[in-house]
């Protein structure tokens, strides 16, 4: 079937479609695993990236069938990073390509951990993290990871509201807005959705937003330690941010999955912030999946204190538990267990010793970009770490990288327009692999 028929036929067909990319995108992308991808799995996602491109094509056309959620987004930029990945191991059967692009972490997860996968899961949470916050363990919500969690924070926003996002940003806030249909279309010269407030975060500002220049919006993404960029907003920047919504009487959906890898006194959580719980939601703070390993093992959890209300006065986490209720089962028990191994004694020093390797992995990075000359930030508070490349396009410096190195890395304009002229280079990876990568880039720009 053409794609444009598909389209026009039938949601379902879509969902098929979005289904069969998805697959093939994550099995392009397991880093973990030693084996070639067999020849079906590459004559397949060659075919979705014909496809998209067409869908592309389509979705910017004023003839669009579909409903302008049926969108073109950072994610189909990555099915193209993994489609060329694809045709790199095709064109260099014998390398041993290593790809340092998808933040997917690749030590095992703790001895201590995985010999507990339940007792009071929430409590644990609340006395771990949130001690002498004021968060209490009835506002903490358990779940299946931030993904689950920003997507159920959409529906409970609803298709009316307005948003900010950082620029450049973990692209799942903009591409679940556009899903919920609260965007315009897709501005193809400035690379924007409509109806979006970018907050630009570059060098020049620190990577911090000048709120001054920010229109008022009903919810703000707000990301420390930010992915891609490392960035970690300080305590007097998280102040004015809290007063910002204050003023605006807007939520901030505050995202802190590289709590623990923080290395200068900055807040772990927006609760440390006098007045946060009147105007903010936290997405978990520390990731297992960032942390301990869990990106297989979902858990997560979202704080919504009880004095967060909707301006009419009812009570914002009575109505998330509403949403959770109805969309999602719960965390399985494994994982809770799992999740309860954590934040024991012996859990928490393993996960630091876990942190600990891949904040070696980032120094070692760092040193070998900044000893070739590039400018380099974050890296210090976040296993990302972001390299400047001024007046190049971030696609063709991951062409570059990749065709001459074997060393997959991330475009930095797959985060937004603001990532544009940089590159993503990821610290999850075996060590063995993070020191033959930074052998390349130096045999590379030496």
């Amino acid at each position: 079937m053409k794609i444009k028929e598909m389209l026009e036929c039938d949601i379902h067909n879509w969902n098929v479609w979005t289904l069969r990319c998805q697959l093939f995108h994550e099995l392009t992308w397991d880093a973990n695993s030693e084996s070639k991808l067999v020849p079906f799995v590459l004559r397949e996602l060659a075919q979705l990236f014909e496809e998209a491109h067409e869908v592309v094509k389509l979705m910017n056309s004023e003839m669009c069938p579909t409903p302008r959620h049926m969108f073109y987004t950072a994610w189909i930029e990555l099915l193209v990073v993994a489609r060329k990945r694809a045709a790199h191991m095709l064109k260099y059967p014998d390398a041993q390509v290593i790809s340092l692009g998808i933040g997917d972490t690749t030590e095992p997860i703790p001895g201590v951990i995985t010999s507990a996968m339940a007792k009071p899961l929430r409590a644990a949470i609340a006395s771990t993290f949130y001690s002498n916050l004021g968060i209490e363990e009835d506002d903490i919500f358990v779940s299946d990871g931030a993904k689950s969690d920003i997507s159920r924070l959409q529906v409970l926003s609803g298709s009316s509201v307005t948003m900010a996002v950082q620029d450049p940003s973990y692209p799942v806030y903009v591409d679940s807005s556009v899903i919920m249909g609260q965007t315009g279309q897709f501005q193809k010269d400035v690379k924007k959705y409509g109806k979006i407030e970018y907050m630009k975060c570059t060098p020049k500002n620190g990577f911090f937003p000048d709120l001054s220049t920010i229109s008022r919006t009903d919810v703000i993404f707000f990301c420390s330690p930010k992915n891609p960029t490392g960035a970690a907003a300080s305590r007097e920047q998280l102040t004015r941010l809290v007063q910002f919504a204050k003023g605006n009487r807007s939520i901030i959906v505050f995202d802190s999955p590289y709590a623990m890898y923080m290395s200068d006194d900055n807040p772990r959580s927006i609760f440390e912030i006098p007045g946060a719980k009147e105007v903010a939601i936290e997405i978990e703070i520390s990731s297992f999946s960032k942390c301990a390993g869990f990106t297989g093992v979902r858990l997560g959890w979202t704080v919504v204190p009880k004095g967060l209300l909707f301006s009419d006065g009812f009570s914002i986490a009575k109505d998330f538990n509403r949403i959770v209720c109805t969309c999602f089962n719960g965390a399985s028990n494994v994982a809770q267990a799992g999740s309860l191994a954590c934040l024991s004694p012996a859990g928490l020093k393993a996960m630091h010793e876990v942190v600990g390797f891949y904040k070696e992995n980032t120094e070692i990075i760092v040193e070998t970009v900044n000893s070739l000359g590039f400018k380099v930030y974050g890296g210090r508070n976040a296993p990302d770490v972001w390299v400047h490349f001024p007046g190049q396009s971030s696609w063709d410096v991951f062409a570059e990288i990749r065709e001459k190195t074997h060393v997959v890395t991330t475009p930095g304009s797959g985060f937004g327009p603001g990532g544009e002229g940089f590159i993503r280079v990821s610290a999850f990876g075996h060590r063995a692999n993070m020191l033959e990568a930074c052998r390349r880039f130096k045999e590379l720009y030496k």
